[in-house]
């Protein structure tokens, strides 16, 4: 199976039957002149000669930008207040957005959408696309005035593509998200991460490097990663964590760690580093559910699988 994974046709094999679902890049291929089919591999080397446009707020600081947007004055003020240090920080946090009995309502959809079998853990600790089976789950990633954020920060509108679930801490390594859903241009897509209960220092808390954002973004090519015309790269997944980590080093990056309440809710850039505490504790838990939105005008893919990213609708 592995072996197999190697190589790039059985993806396009497989993307050919998928055509509803890769339609969206086609019109973004023909705006920036690129000839790929629905199907097609795709990756960064295909836009290394197109200069990648800056989204407003990385061109613009946002505490001036922001406020200039008529819809600002429709978010409550102490949600707008949060978004204005974006452009420094690459990340901004809502104290309390969900009340402590809407949590209580996501936690019990998890419990019973779990205790049902209808949906299963990947890689033994995240549940994925929950949202594909729940109304309300999908409700709260959703939700109006999230959204209204969401669409200030990038300056653009957005859309809900995936979910995640956790039970327990993830422990992932540093990382930016644009290495596993990436977009051109780049800083098109953002992400959400809601606390579903009160999360200590023992149970493997967030972790993130603020401005790290204003890094360079970290592609195949940067870690030798970029394989062939028909062949995957043979690096794996912990060469390119080693990559990140050697750079946090290099540009002495100093790390925080969130220890959220119940119905927080942390929002990062597309290229802020971040991942998940060592669980000192192993009885403990660390219930949280991220989100992740593409602005509407983007080609996605995947970079270091080379493949487009197939988009379900019907969500």
């Amino acid at each position: 199976m592995k072996l197999f994974r190697a190589y790039k046709l059985p993806y396009v094999i497989y993307n050919f039957f998928q055509k509803k679902s890769l339609l969206h890049n086609l019109p973004v291929y023909k705006k920036y002149g690129i000839k790929k089919k629905y199907y097609s591999a795709v990756s960064s080397e295909d836009f290394k000669h197109i200069e990648s446009p800056l989204n407003i707020h990385d061109d613009k600081d946002s505490s001036v930008e922001i406020p200039k947007n008529p819809k600002f004055k429709d978010l409550e003020k102490s949600i707008g207040d949060s978004l204005l240090s974006w452009s420094k920080d690459g990340y901004c946090i809502l104290n309390k957005f969900f009340s402590s009995q809407e949590i209580d309502s996501y936690n019990h959809e998890v419990e019973s959408l779990i205790e049902n079998k209808t949906v299963k853990f990947k890689n033994g600790d995240r549940i994925m696309f929950a949202i594909h089976h729940s109304e309300r789950l999908k409700s709260a990633g959703q939700n109006k005035k999230l959204l209204q954020a969401l669409d200030l920060l990038l300056g653009k509108k957005v859309e809900l593509f995936q979910s995640i679930n956790f039970i327990e801490g993830s422990q992932q390594r540093t990382h930016s998200d644009s290495i596993h859903m990436t977009t051109f241009p780049y800083g098109n897509i953002i992400a959400v991460w809601v606390a579903m209960e009160d999360i200590g220092p023992n149970c493997g808390p967030l972790h993130y490097y603020p401005g790290s954002h204003k890094l360079p973004y970290v592609m195949n090519v940067d870690y030798g990663n970029t394989g062939s015309k028909y062949k995957l790269g043979q690096k794996t997944y912990g060469d390119y964590e080693n990559y990140i980590e050697t750079l946090v080093k290099k540009h002495r990056l100093k790390k925080e760690i969130f220890q959220a309440k119940k119905g927080d809710v942390f929002i990062w850039h597309a290229n802020l580093l971040h991942g998940g505490e060592k669980v000192i504790d192993e009885k403990s838990t660390r219930k949280s559910m991220v989100f992740h939105y593409y602005a509407k005008d983007a080609i996605c893919f995947h970079e270091i699988t080379q493949r487009p990213t197939l988009k379900r609708f019907s969500i």
